[in-house]
């Protein structure tokens, strides 16, 4: 006991978690919550000493035994610390347990429905792979990695067969056009497109929700994205469209190439890392952190200073489960990075840490309070 009591070793604890916790890029005499750490270490370092046991015959023994409990202590501090930080830069508030009731709720997966234009719909989800269907010309195979494949025999096709694919809550799917651009499906997500893709000389699909583009350069046949709201036209590039029908702005991000946006008369061109914000007819252009856009094609959920509406409106689409709110909702912002394929319960428990928000699950209901 008296070896711990000692101000070097006391010192070299405050040392070793003080160096564990700025991992987190966070300096201890700046922030309140590394502060508050530590002070929970003293308190519970206190309790683990009193409860060695008093007489040790080998002070080496000793020494090694206590050591290892205070580096547990400040393991499990350092986990509590890092996971709040990780959705929220605010001091640790107690983990709050989410109620759930009957079963949990499982993440969504990959699949979709494709409705071919002679109305036959094919659930991409359960067919095997390989040919899936022949129509008019147009050869569609599912690939080994589950991604949708088009071929056409330019004799046979008629360039006036559409096709639509879509995802419903809790899907998302990838789509190889027939002109070699590919396409990521969110989840409530469409995309609408004929055999050719081409429309006096243009390729061009219709989105609604949310889709991430890689065209194939082409520059005799530009490629249209026509949403509810606007187009977007590109020769070859990466880009990603949110095009909610239940969301205020429309938002298109730039990652590589250039684009330009026309809606109601009014026309943007847009360079990577650009985000335009589509709203009341009016086009805004605003820098933005393009890989934290498009990290849900990446099986991520990453926001950045986002209102509690935002972040249940991507878990509704992905868990595919109904959010109500209950009194007053609240105004914090939060931040944070987790997988898209972790549990909805644990998606929740995060956000709940902060003590901003409280969530209580019921069926496919889940209820939010502040």
């Amino acid at each position: 006991m008296d070896y711990f009591e000692q101000d070097e070793d006391k010192d070299r604890l405050k040392d070793l978690i003080i160096e564990v916790l700025e991992i987190q890029d966070e300096r201890y005499e700046t922030n309140p919550a590394i502060a508050e750490v530590l002070a929970k270490v003293d308190r519970d370092l206190f309790i683990q000493i009193q409860e060695t046991p008093p007489t040790i015959p080998d002070r080496k023994n000793k020494t090694l035994k206590l050591w290892f409990k205070i580096a547990t202590v400040a393991a499990s501090l350092v986990l509590i610390f890092t996971g709040i930080y990780f959705f929220n830069h605010r001091p640790v508030t107690p983990s709050a347990i989410v109620k759930v009731e009957e079963q949990e709720i499982n993440p969504g997966d990959f699949g979709a429905t494709l409705t071919m234009a002679n109305g036959k719909k094919i659930s991409l989800a359960s067919v095997s792979k390989g040919e899936i269907a022949r129509e008019s010309g147009i050869v569609i195979t599912k690939t080994d990695d589950g991604r949708l494949m088009y071929q056409i025999d330019e004799k046979l096709y008629d360039p006036n067969a559409i096709n639509t694919l879509s995802t419903a809550r809790g899907e998302t799917y990838q789509v190889t056009l027939p002109d070699g651009s590919r396409v990521y499906l969110n989840a409530a997500s469409s995309l609408t497109y004929s055999a050719s893709l081409l429309q006096n000389g243009k390729r061009v699909v219709k989105l609604i929700g949310e889709g991430y583009f890689e065209v194939a350069k082409d520059r005799r046949h530009p490629f249209i994205v026509k949403t509810n709201k606007q187009e977007i036209e590109v020769l070859g590039t990466h880009f990603n469209i949110s095009s909610y029908t239940d969301d205020e702005v429309e938002k298109t991000t730039l990652l590589e190439g250039s684009v330009k946006l026309s809606a109601l008369g009014n026309s943007k061109l847009l360079k990577p890392g650009q985000q335009a914000k589509l709203s009341g007819g009016k086009i805004a252009i605003v820098e933005t952190d393009a890989d934290l856009v498009v990290a849900w094609k990446n099986n991520e959920f990453v926001v950045e200073s986002e209102h509690i509406e935002a972040i249940m409106k991507m878990i509704e689409r992905w868990y595919n489960v109904e959010v109500i709110y209950i009194g007053e909702k609240t105004r914090e912002r939060f931040s944070g990075k987790v997988s898209r394929f972790d549990n909805l319960s644990k998606v929740l428990e995060i956000v709940e840490s902060t003590g901003e928000a409280h969530f209580d699950i019921k069926g496919r209901t889940v209820y939010v309070s502040k």
